[in-house]
């Protein structure tokens, strides 16, 4: 069994590709089903983002060209199309990917920790598809398995690289229990939306999103349990806020020193932690001037974000190092599995063979026949039975000169000898046996043990 990787990502193709090529919620059961029945692969998973798609596939016999026809046929596209701006990864490559991806590294955020809870969807949506399977499933719990190593054995994790958790991890550097303190959103867009969610995550007391208009800023705080008002009325609300982060498209400040001045003076000049996301500024310069008051632009967040950015990529280095042992370690364990299937067949026949060679016996024990004889016939006969197709193998590749297979039985067989011996018997019976000479006497000198 082999794996396969095909993907697109933010690397590779354009929003508007990426948008053709990703699968719906709702089109992941089918889309499982489907590519399972219409190509070679017996075992899929798909991930699905918005930064990119990629299938996983366990396979008996590779066939790359059949998946990327089944991908783009899928989504109304042509396979030449898909191949310009796809990736294809197998078997040890397709096992590095996957880890890579889970721990960030792949990402247009190094380090980013979403990717992960993304892939474990995408491993629960093939789990009740019925298309995940033993090998992708093993797979799968390698790949959180080594995701966690990285998080934990790493700082890739720890630094924040994004504007919206950037400002909430300041913040709580001012305010160490977020959860007695109310945050103001001034905005409703996509990084206050952001910033809303990583505040929610991190237990924040009480969130309140101010907005132009109600409408938006209800859709943005409600589902969070926060408050929503209109811009005219954070003062009413502005003193009771220790976290202000303030997003909007406004050509003019919306905070201004004076309702900062009259806010403190409420609050007895309990500090104010204070984010300006804004271009031009929501928030005045001078506010910053202020005691108790920590205000933070945009310029300053990417300052932390640069730093961090550097500091994660020491830890990416480490963490590559960390994966590459995961693969192999992973590629290791798979081929010893394959070992597991050939012993546990070869012993079925052994025990069968046994069974017919009892029975045997003891229908002889029963007509009274001696038992020391039955127990040698027995004997004898089972170790014919067990050397039967052995033996007809070995004479086979010794006729064919394959002197690395009978060097492989020897070791198999725990015989003494080395493979130089082998070879050396081997190569002297080619170059001298006629045409219709009995196989040379390697295999013989293996099945016999050198005895």
């Amino acid at each position: 069994m082999g794996f396969i990787a095909l993907g697109i990502n933010h690397k590779t193709a354009g929003v508007e590709v990426r948008e053709r090529l990703s699968f719906a919620p709702e089109q992941l059961p089918d889309a499982l089903l489907r590519l399972r029945e219409e190509t070679v692969t017996q075992e899929v998973a798909i991930l699905s983002t918005c930064n990119r798609t990629e299938l996983y596939c366990a396979q008996d016999q590779l066939d790359a060209d059949g998946l990327v026809n089944w991908f783009a046929a899928f989504h109304g596209m042509t396979a030449d199309e898909v191949r310009r701006c796809s990736y294809l990864h197998q078997d040890a490559g397709a096992v590095n990917h996957m880890m890579r991806v889970a721990a960030g590294l792949d990402s247009m955020v190094l380090g980013e920790p979403q990717i992960l809870g993304q892939m474990k969807d995408a491993w629960q949506a093939a789990r009740t598809a019925g298309t995940l399977g033993p090998h992708l499933d093993r797979l799968f719990q390698s790949t959180f398995n080594m995701a966690k190593q990285v998080r934990t054995d790493t700082r890739i994790g720890e630094n924040p690289v994004s504007v919206a958790f950037a400002a909430v991890s300041l913040s709580k550097q001012i305010f160490s229990d977020l959860g007695r303190s109310t945050a103001l959103l001034i905005g409703a867009g996509e990084t206050i939306g952001l910033v809303a969610r990583h505040l929610y995550d991190q237990g924040v007391g009480k969130i309140i999103v101010a907005n132009r208009t109600l409408e938006r800023a209800a859709v943005l705080a409600e589902p969070l349990g926060g408050q929503s008002i209109v811009l005219n009325q954070i003062p009413d609300v502005l003193a009771q806020c220790d976290v202000i982060i303030s997003s909007t498209a406004s050509p003019l400040p919306i905070l201004g020193k004076g309702a900062v001045e009259r806010a403190l003076k409420q609050r007895k000049h309990k500090p104010m932690f204070m984010v300006d996301i804004a271009v031009p500024r929501d928030i005045e310069p001078e506010v910053g001037d202020l005691a108790d008051v920590y205000l933070y632009s945009v310029d300053d967040l990417h300052q932390v974000i640069e730093e961090n950015l550097r500091s994660r990529q020491g830890a990416a280095n480490a963490a590559e190092r960390l994966i590459e042992v995961g693969t192999d370690d992973f590629m290791q364990r798979l081929r010893a599995l394959a070992a597991v299937d050939i012993v546990r067949d070869y012993r079925t026949k052994a025990e069968q063979l046994r069974d017919q060679e009892l029975l045997k016996a003891q229908q002889k024990l029963q007509r009274g026949v001696d038992p020391a004889q039955v127990l040698a016939e027995m004997a004898r006969g089972l170790t014919n039975k067990l050397l039967h197709d052995p033996s007809v193998k070995l004479k086979q590749m010794s006729a064919q000169g394959r002197v690395e297979a009978l060097a492989l039985a020897q070791e198999l067989f725990a015989l003494g000898g080395t493979a130089a011996d082998v070879g050396s018997q081997s190569n002297t019976s080619s170059s001298d046996a006629a045409p219709n000479a009995r196989p040379s006497s390697a295999a013989h000198t293996i099945l016999q043990g050198k005895q």
